[in-house]
């Protein structure tokens, strides 16, 4: 086995506008409360089995602050991707790739995953915690929940920066830095992994990289699963990426649909009912939500061809109407997945409890503790 490392961290918003801002309401400041993962993955040979687990809990992981509140305000997630221990990465990198920058583009941060492949290399754990820490656009606010999430199976020491002093650099920036060891406790501490969270508030996790995720079918899924696609339909596309961001949309839902099995497909839905899942750089419902666009003055070569020969007041109307659409699709969501929960959390009781944790399980317990003590609160 090899190093696997991943950090989550969440995502930015890359809409740029297209058109002078001359509505009468008054610009609307960005939240002012964010979630920042960043997950590190070594793509060593042997690691297929974490790859797995991040590719089809990456919409679990992010709904966790579906139901956080800071300051009486919903944050968003913003999440960054690596790949390191790869030899088709360049030696003078130390094997390490930034796959994606914090992004709020889930649909692109799941396409990216989907094409990582594994091949035998040398897993530098301080050499990508430092290219995280340094090439991130981490928040500056102290009480912003900033983490890292490596995991891997090998000596968290290897390599030529020392992982250590990483982890007090991470912890000095106000980023903590959980280790997750693939196998059993007693080797990971013996590997160092253990020191690396201590030395950075974090936590020292341990998982079976190659656990099939357990899922329990809900008599909702179906249903939410149903919604999920159907409000691709609200989306009205602009700007010459929008055509590339649609196809990215799709292919997103059909790679969770291929990972039913672990009820990506359900979770999915569920983010794309969230905040979380903000388009604004090629959707013009969250851009006019967001004040990005003037759809009065907007030209006309950056919207799709049948939105061409509307008038600005039709334009308006149906961007309202994709809007209202979509806020009962997202709505019908949210209670199903209340129900969902309810039922899921009666199943879960009748279940023996494991010790033996997966990827989604280690990263969700985590962020939630680490989320709570900067004052984010869960509604359950």
């Amino acid at each position: 086995m090899k190093t696997t490392t991943l950090i989550l961290a969440s995502a930015l918003l890359s809409a740029l506008p297209l058109a002078a801002k001359t509505t009468d309401q008054p610009p609307v400041d960005p939240p002012q409360d964010k979630v920042q993962i960043a997950l590190l993955l070594d793509t060593s040979n042997s690691m297929d089995g974490l790859i797995d687990q991040a590719k089809t809990q990456l919409w679990k992981i992010v709904n966790t602050f579906i139901d956080a509140r800071k300051n009486g305000a919903a944050p968003f997630v913003e999440v960054a991707l690596y790949e390191y221990g790869n030899n088709n990465q360049h030696v003078g990198n130390h094997y390490i790739r930034q796959v994606q920058p914090l992004s709020r583009d889930l649909d692109e941060l799941s396409a990216r995953l989907f094409a990582l492949t594994t091949n035998g290399g040398d897993e530098y754990c301080g050499a990508v915690i430092q290219r995280a820490l340094a090439d991130l656009s981490w928040d500056a606010k102290p009480g912003t929940y900033k983490a890292i999430f490596i995991a891997g199976n090998e000596p968290f020491t290897q390599g030529p920066v020392d992982p250590r002093q990483a982890c007090r650099d991470g912890r000095s920036k106000g980023i903590v830095i959980n280790t997750i060891h693939c196998g059993d406790r007693d080797a990971g501490i013996s590997g160092s992994w253990h020191d690396g969270a201590a030395l950075s508030g974090g936590k020292f996790l341990t998982i079976n990289q190659d656990k099939a995720v357990r899922h329990i079918d809900a008599p909702q899924d179906k249903e939410i699963t149903d919604l999920g696609i159907q409000l691709n339909k609200t989306y009205l596309g602009y700007g010459t990426q929008r055509e590339k961001a649609m196809e990215s949309q799709n292919s997103a839902d059909h790679a969770a649909a291929l990972n039913a099995q672990s009820g990506a497909h359900v979770q999915r839905s569920i983010s794309k009912a969230s905040t979380n899942y903000h388009n604004a750089n090629w959707d013009l419902v969250d851009a006019v939500n967001d004040h990005q666009i003037d759809l009065e003055t907007i030209e006309k070569s950056q919207l799709p061809p049948e939105l061409q020969a509307l008038t600005a007041e039709q334009l308006k109307q149906r961007v309202e109407q994709a809007a209202k659409t979509r806020a009962q699709l997202q709505t019908r969501i949210q209670q199903l997945n209340k129900a969902r929960q309810a039922h899921i959390a009666r199943e879960q009781a009748k279940q023996a409890d494991s010790n033996d944790q997966t990827l989604d399980q280690a990263i969700v317990n985590a962020t939630r503790e680490q989320a709570t003590a900067l004052g984010y609160t869960f509604g359950n």
